[in-house]
């Protein structure tokens, strides 16, 4: 699925974000016979490190470019119920560039893992052979040896120390150049984006053998689907501690004493989050007004608490959905289309629905 190669190149402040253009286009075409200069000087927001990456590795870059696919989907879904739903863009306005222009909770999930999915693309891409700088991981090979017994290392492991390299030489590369609290701040929620990927690498093993026993094995190390690091990152979100600079600027220390000092996997923040209930440019929100609500919901979602107490309208809608369905040996559901008729509630804009800009 290549549907993000359209547009333009645009860039956020820790990690390049774009849509690359047509392969139709004479300046990609540029850059895909081999002038990686032209095309890496023209992306716009890199630091030099960067650029050096790109000009190196330019057909990396068509990966990273399906990472940041993957980790803004899986941030509106994890976000899909919150006031906040991690939308990126609207009427061409950078709101999740401003959301990161701030120290909180959301800033340090987008750091975490639009980190995560650069070292998952890259990862997957060396594994698929699609990248000149690396293959499988070399390190598989030979015999090992787990709880279940002796196996043989073959197929393809995915080489996720490599990927964790990449990323971390090409996402931190801002923050590096950079010593205050802020880059301190991201450097920490990009790592602990990194090790969440690394977290779910699983061994996957193929049985050989007379009428397929275990006498032998051949097994693997597989990354797990990116659902399980956005999961694991989203417990992380929740569980985030506030931190403030120590005295010599090398590290944090905890804003509340009563919480534990924070691990190199946990998320951390500085200032406390915004109520996101009305669109503000200068915090990235754009206001709840018009967002769904569950009704029956004691939760983020509910109409109280996604519609800031501000209410909500209803409206009867009708569609189509499957019902009676019927299981036939063998092997097919038949389904009939039903008309259903549903009450949406969505939340009541404010008096004053404008923008709010304090700039």
């Amino acid at each position: 699925n290549m549907n993000f190669l359209s547009g333009i190149w645009w860039s956020l402040p820790l990690v390049l974000v774009w849509a690359t253009p047509p392969v139709t286009s004479s300046w990609w075409y540029m850059g895909a016979v081999g002038s990686s200069r032209v095309m890496c000087d023209n992306v716009p927001g890199l630091v030099s490190r960067q650029r050096q990456l790109c000009r190196r590795h330019p057909e990396a870059m068509l990966s990273i470019g399906r990472g940041v696919a993957a980790w803004t989907a899986e941030c509106q879904h994890q976000f899909r119920r919150h006031r906040w739903d991690c939308n990126a863009l609207e009427r061409g306005q950078r709101l999740l560039g401003r959301v990161l222009l701030r120290s909180s909770r959301e800033s340090a999930f987008v750091h975490a893992i639009s980190s995560a999915g650069v070292v998952f693309a890259i990862t997957r891409a060396c594994s698929q052979g699609e990248l000149k700088s690396c293959s499988c991981d070399p390190k598989k090979k030979g015999s090992a040896k787990d709880s279940k017994g002796h196996f043989d290392w073959g197929g393809c492991s995915d080489n996720i120390d490599y990927g964790i390299k990449f990323a971390r030489a090409f996402v931190d590369a801002k923050e590096r150049k950079g010593k205050d609290a802020r880059a301190l701040m991201n450097l920490h929620n990009n790592r602990a984006g990194r090790k969440a990927v690394k977290r779910f690498l699983k061994q996957e093993c193929k049985c050989h053998g007379v009428s397929g026993s275990c006498t032998l094995r051949t097994c693997w190390l597989a990354m797990a689907d990116f659902r399980k690091t956005g999961d694991y990152l989203w417990k992380k979100y929740n569980g985030a501690i506030q931190v403030v600079m120590n005295q010599d600027g090398t590290g944090f220390t905890v804003a509340n004493k009563r919480f534990k000092k924070p691990t190199k996997n946990d998320l951390v923040y500085f200032e406390s989050s915004p109520d996101y209930c009305i669109r503000d440019r200068d915090v990235g929100s754009l206001g709840t007004a018009g967002r769904v609500c569950n009704q029956t919901s004691r939760g983020m979602d509910s109409c109280e608490v996604m519609c800031c107490g501000r209410g909500y309208d209803t409206s009867r809608v009708s569609r189509m959905t499957k019902c009676e369905c019927k299981f036939h040996w063998c092997c097919a559901v038949h389904c009939q289309d039903c008309l259903e008729v549903v009450d949406i509630h969505t939340c009541k804009a404010p008096k004053s629905a404008g923008w709010i800009s304090r700039t």
